[in-house]
């Protein structure tokens, strides 16, 4: 056992159980695990799972994972797995009053805006998004100031005050067709988009919708060059896949630019021999699983905020209940106005 991570508390849980025990019970998951995690790693992880999965049957609590979370994590204890979005969406309308959100803090917040009346824990209340910190809700008050009339699509990776000042939300799997979902509602020639500066040049290539955009990135995602994509193709012979996070330079070089979600749609559809997927990480060790046949070629980058979520921290957070995520009702009720709104554009693009 990792000494920096001590054997989960035992307090509200069955007496752990013996090694061999867990590794019967968890054979399939270790299948699972063993795909990306050395052997004696996944071993030591199991009695941390173990008394995640027993103590959230008995907080009757649901635990949501976003695709970038480790193996262990996405594997191990999650319930659903999914994009920021999907799993704010999965915290409202799921049984459980009781939300384990691992995650970073606005995709807590996302979950607290569609869940009010639930509670929706953080384990690491300082996982936070570059994207998120790089504009304020001063910040989109300042450009509405400065462009009257235009209206503000905030993609999100956002706190919830900014969202609150924005007219809609987006991700990158719908942000082309939020933005001219917003211009047509507005009669607006020109959406402000933010944060992200690289995604919103993306979408200004796919939309005749003029884009006034903030200067926010990424940091996982702007360190990406060229020249990986290049060297990664010519050595490997692997297709090219984008998260549209990435800088231009980048995406000129894919065989296909999308969302995590669109990615392992991708996936599916190609089944290409050798792929890289140039976003963070855990994507594609979460993936390997799905698609055993494809051969996943760095590079990658690490998430830090995401590497703050452990099962140490998920275990701590149900044992305690702590780390509520709350967000004040009148900035709440404003920001669920833009989340809703996208998520009508949504509605009318499946009609």
């Amino acid at each position: 056992m990792n000494p920096n991570h001590p054997a989960p508390i035992a307090a509200d849980l069955a007496q752990p159980r013996w090694r061999d025990d867990l590794l019967r019970e968890y054979a399939d998951l270790g299948q699972k695990l063993a795909q990306t995690l050395p052997c004696m790693e996944w071993q030591m992880q199991l009695p941390w799972i173990d008394a995640i999965v027993q103590l959230k049957k008995q907080r009757g609590a649901t635990i949501l994972a976003h695709s970038y979370q480790t193996p262990e994590i996405f594997h191990g204890v999650a319930d659903v797995t999914g994009d920021s979005l999907a799993l704010a969406q999965v915290a409202a309308t799921c049984e459980s009053d009781l939300i384990v959100l691992c995650g970073v803090h606005f995709m807590a917040e996302s979950a607290k805006i569609l869940a009010p009346h639930k509670t929706v824990l953080i384990p690491d209340p300082q996982a936070g998004c570059s994207l998120a910190s790089s504009i304020t809700a001063a910040d989109v008050l300042a450009l509405r100031a400065a462009h009257p009339g235009v209206p503000v699509v905030s993609y999100v990776n956002t706190s919830a005050a900014v969202k609150a000042e924005s007219d809609a939300c987006c991700t990158s799997a719908n942000a082309v067709q939020v933005v001219e979902a917003v211009a047509a509602e507005f009669a607006a020639d020109a959406v402000i988009f933010l944060p992200d500066r690289f995604l919103g040049s993306w979408v200004a290539t796919q939309t005749d919708v003029k884009l006034i955009l903030w200067h926010g990135q990424c940091e996982v995602h702007e360190k990406f060059t060229a020249q990986q994509a290049r060297h990664t193709r010519e050595r490997f012979d692997a297709k090219i896949v984008a998260h549209p996070e990435c800088p231009p330079e980048v995406l000129a070089e894919a065989d296909f630019v999308g969302s995590t979600s669109a990615m392992g749609k991708w996936l599916a559809r190609e089944q290409p021999q050798r792929v890289a997927m140039i976003t963070e990480c855990s994507m594609a060790d979460n993936l390997r699983e799905q698609f055993p046949q494809v051969q996943f070629i760095k590079p990658c980058n690490l998430c830090p905020h995401m590497r703050k979520i452990t099962l140490p921290n998920i275990h701590a957070a149900l044992l305690h209940r702590q780390f509520a995520v709350e967000v004040a009702p009148e900035v709440a009720a404003r920001a669920r106005r833009a989340l809703q709104r996208m998520l009508a554009v949504g509605r009318r693009e499946a009609a």
